[in-house]
């Protein structure tokens, strides 16, 4: 008999339709507002998925091996993920954040075994992702750089992508998600335009002012190079306030615990919704809600 391994059940997340919140929108309009589960994952978010290519890719041709030490600036579900793929693979992680990621994801890295460094929070991501790149210059190991990374989209063109359209049987017309980093936008877009040009990819970003987690506006000068914004279709912005009430309504309405980020791609499906007919709309649920508990986004 041959068991599975934890990397073997990385993706294969499911697509769940929601039942109460914009029902009526919904029953109006003949549309279908569906998350895939990346909670689910199992170091709890979207990332596991690039966390694993990017090391097995990267073990493949040769560029790294077994005990080496990796560094990577991360916002929080990269870092985790890392840090369970490294602790899988046998790899040490360096992990660099902005010094206000919540206590649970500061504390989950650290579970895996991962170091931590701290950047200063007024420095954003921006500071991390120097500050990584010369400790790679100084030798201290080598950045996997999620950023200019083509393994992390290539995670969602293999996977991500292909299970949304086996999972509507091809009838997905509008796909959603919160951007960040951009792997997950970049590879599944790509995948659903190859298998159908209608179908319509919308981005979400931050609206000025806004500090969601999981969803940012890069200045140009560091916006990552993976992002082939060729196959989006539209940007929408979204409120701070506005994602998480859709977080805490997510959770008592539909018993889905996810993070704010993920709520915000759920207020941009809702938005289609509401000026659509006849659509399958599939929106990114990242993470789970458990790891923002501490900042009383939930009351």
């Amino acid at each position: 008999m041959i068991y599975k391994t934890l990397q073997d059940v990385v993706g294969g997340t499911p697509l769940v339709r929601l039942q109460r919140i914009g029902a009526d929108i919904c029953s109006a309009n003949n549309n279908v507002i569906l998350a895939k589960l990346e909670g689910n994952n199992p170091a709890g978010s979207v990332k596991d998925r690039p966390a694993l290519s990017m090391l097995l890719r990267a073990q493949e041709r040769g560029e790294i091996r077994p005990g080496d030490t990796l560094i990577e600036a991360t916002s929080g579900n990269t870092g985790i993920a890392l840090a369970m793929a490294a602790a899988v693979m046998g790899y040490k992680m360096v992990l660099l954040m902005p010094d206000d990621a919540s206590p649970e994801r500061i504390a989950s890295m650290r579970a895996y075994g991962a170091e931590l460094i701290l950047t200063a929070k007024a420095g954003s991501m921006e500071l991390a992702r120097d500050t990584a790149l010369q400790m790679q210059a100084d030798g201290k190991g080598k950045v996997l750089n999620q950023f200019a990374n083509l393994d992390n989209p290539r995670a969602h063109y293999e996977a991500t992508g292909p299970e949304i359209w086996a999972d509507t049987q091809g009838l997905v017309t509008h796909f959603v998600s919160s951007m960040g980093t951009t792997g997950t936008i970049t590879g599944v877009s790509r995948y659903l335009k190859e298998r159908s040009s209608a179908v319509q990819i919308v981005g979400v970003q931050p609206h000025e002012g806004a500090r969601i987690p999981g969803i940012r506006k890069w200045r140009p000068e560091y916006m990552p190079e993976i992002y082939d914004g060729k196959h989006i279709d539209q940007l929408n912005y979204v409120h701070q306030a506005q994602a998480e009430l859709m977080c805490r309504r997510l959770a008592q309405e539909e018993g889905m615990f996810f993070g704010v980020s993920s709520a915000g791609a759920c207020q941009v499906a809702l938005e289609i919704a509401e000026n659509t007919r006849n659509a399958t709309i599939v929106f990114i649920a990242c993470d789970r809600g458990d790891r923002y508990l501490s900042t009383g986004v939930f009351g």
